[in-house]
């Protein structure tokens, strides 16, 4: 399921119940700025982003929208380290020599209540520094992280966000890592180069530079849903919420939980 950005009306609500800053060194519909590569340092610094005492006041917010738990009660934590997330990468999907499958995105930190509601913090490097640029509920990075290593030690885990769909690559293999995953690929996944002809056939016109991305779709990205799935953060129950920051404020979306493989 793609993820798609609210109505102004949303951004504006979204923006003033949770508080967090628009993030200016994005593109309006891009993604977010890429951390070079997951160093210890850059690890240390997207942590101290993510324990910052403005994104646990945050997540306090975040933890009692709907009156889940009280603001006071939430007390967020960050739990374990810093994680990279990759994505896959367009150089690869436009056929670029020895470009890689996938590509670092951000890093993402585990934030828990203490009712034990889960979120994702993703923090990038910024014109202003390192930040959190994303708060996203669930676990999927960690879960799918965790499920990649078990089914590929040393392999790269990686998301296709244009179907939400979480892969592990290693050597000349692709394999599924969720129920998306396994519509694409198939159950016993795809060689890499079955893989990048079917996401070049799929997403080699929507690239940045493309006409679809001259009409302002996703950054050029991304495949259009039939119908809006985006809703006002106070409309968000259960596992489905995901906050993202763009050049023009908070944007809402709405991201759907898929079961392990």
């Amino acid at each position: 399921m793609t993820l798609r950005a609210t109505a102004a009306a949303a951004v504006l609500a979204a923006t003033a119940l949770l508080g967090l800053a628009p993030l200016a060194a994005a593109a309006p519909g891009g993604p977010v700025p890429q951390p070079e590569a997951a160093t210890a340092e850059n690890r240390a610094a997207a942590e101290r982003a993510a324990t910052a005492p403005d994104t646990l006041a945050t997540l306090s917010r975040f933890f009692a929208r709907e009156g889940k738990i009280s603001l006071t009660a939430a007390q967020p934590r960050i739990e374990g380290e810093a994680i990279p997330v990759n994505h896959l990468s367009p150089e690869f999907v436009a056929g670029r020599a020895g470009a890689s499958v996938a590509r670092l995105e951000f890093l993402a930190s585990r934030a828990v209540s203490s009712d034990g509601q889960q979120a994702a913090l993703w923090t990038a490097r910024t014109e202003a520094g390192w930040q959190v640029v994303n708060i996203a509920t669930g676990d999927d990075e960690f879960r799918y992280a965790r499920l990649g290593a078990e089914k590929l030690p040393g392999g790269t885990v990686f998301r296709e966000p244009q179907i939400d769909a979480w892969y592990v690559t290693g050597g000349s293999r692709v394999l599924p890592l969720d129920e998306d995953a396994v519509r694409a690929v198939g159950a016993g996944g795809a060689s890499l180069d079955a893989y990048r002809a079917r996401v070049a056939g799929a997403y080699g016109d929507k690239l940045p530079g493309s006409s679809y991305a001259a009409r302002g779709m996703a950054g050029g990205y991304a495949e259009a849903p039939a119908g809006g799935d985006a809703t006002p953060v106070a409309a968000v129950t259960g596992g489905a919420g995901a906050l993202a920051l763009g050049a023009t404020g908070l944007l809402l979306l709405r991201r759907r939980r898929a079961a392990g493989a």
